[in-house]
């Protein structure tokens, strides 16, 4: 049992899962619209939520809530199921693959046997496809690996019941409605205005508040739980920016591309500069991270280092804080 469905290496997860199950039901539209569209643009700092021993931190939203938005703008409807018993989630995907759909599945990275050893940690917020089965296999259709591989009944299992923090409980979604057309302009727009909504948001926990929290934390760190706790955290801090499908700089390069898609389809070329703009901002995320991984190797003498950090981390903020503002207007 192995249905017609395409393979497309992408930079993240779900925004590829989403694209490529699209892409099955004849609608065509790239990684970078899916995530501008759907509002993946984000930072959150959840200090009260330890993932892996560190700090919450997150520059997306919730897992699920890109495809969705995306899909409520431009009119799709999807399912989703979660199951308290695994074999109910399995009879359950089972029979989508019966009826030819491939499913779209949220499960735990550490047990994914295909992964590299050094990818593989406690985070339970990944996406594939399921595309079929053989040979008491499931054909997994991994989006940020570039060819297709497969999981054992048991292997499957025990992503898609990972425990710890966000655990997947069985979780698939598929879409089951696509329209004829689609208002492609509005959807952009409203993935637009969302995103500025959330990194201006007046709350200390999400958006650019959230970024100027963590850089004036770094210091404090260091101060009250030692340099071994402190470059943990930052470690921590730069694996979700840097390894956890974001296209590095903690997404910013792909949501660059999307406006600079965006300009094209809405003829405006104020989204052009700004996509530059953006795309400079994910230059100096990923000059913040090459420092802390200096700090975490310890290959780095320069004197202060954590007020450093923090001070390079306030600047971004700012930087995006303008950005956000600018972007708001443009639309």
């Amino acid at each position: 049992m192995k249905l017609n469905f395409e393979h497309h290496q992408t930079a993240h997860c779900e925004n590829g899962v989403a694209s490529n199950l699209l892409l099955n039901k004849g609608l065509k539209l790239s990684e970078p619209m899916i995530f501008g569209i759907g509002s993946g643009l984000f930072f959150v700092y959840l200090p009260f939520l330890k993932v892996n021993f560190a700090p919450g931190f997150s520059y997306r939203p919730m897992p699920g809530a890109i495809f969705s938005k995306a899909a409520k703008r431009l009119g799709i409807k999807i399912k989703r199921e979660k199951f308290s018993n695994p074999k109910e989630a399995q009879s359950a995907l089972e029979r989508n693959l019966n009826q030819n759909i491939p499913t779209g599945l949220q499960v735990g990275v550490f047990n994914l046997t295909y992964f590299p050893e050094e990818y593989k940690f406690h985070f339970n917020a990944h996406n594939l496809v399921v595309y079929g089965k053989e040979d008491g296999k499931f054909l997994i259709s991994d989006p940020v690996m570039d060819y297709t591989t497969s999981l054992s009944e048991a292997e499957l299992e025990k992503v898609r019941y990972a425990k710890g923090a966000l655990p997947p409980k069985g979780h698939m979604y598929y879409p089951t409605y696509i329209p004829e057309q689609v208002n492609i302009e509005e959807a952009i727009k409203k993935g637009i205005k969302d995103t500025c909504k959330n990194m201006l948001a007046p709350v200390p926990l999400i958006g650019v508040k959230a970024m100027r929290w963590v850089a004036k934390s770094i210091p404090k760190w260091a101060e009250k739980k030692g340099t071994k706790v402190t470059n943990h955290y930052l470690g921590q801090l730069i694996r979700m920016q840097e390894e956890i499908g974001t296209g590095g700089g903690g997404f910013r390069f792909i949501y660059g591309a999307f406006l600079q898609e965006a300009s094209v389809i809405l003829k405006n070329d104020e989204l052009k500069e700004l996509s530059k703009e953006i795309t400079a901002i994910g230059d100096l995320w990923r000059d913040f991270a090459v420092d802390i991984a200096r700090v975490y190797k310890n290959r780095n003498s320069k004197s202060d280092i954590y007020n450093n950090l923090s001070k390079s981390m306030l600047h971004i903020a700012d930087l995006e804080e303008a950005f956000y503002k600018k972007l708001r207007k443009a639309i």
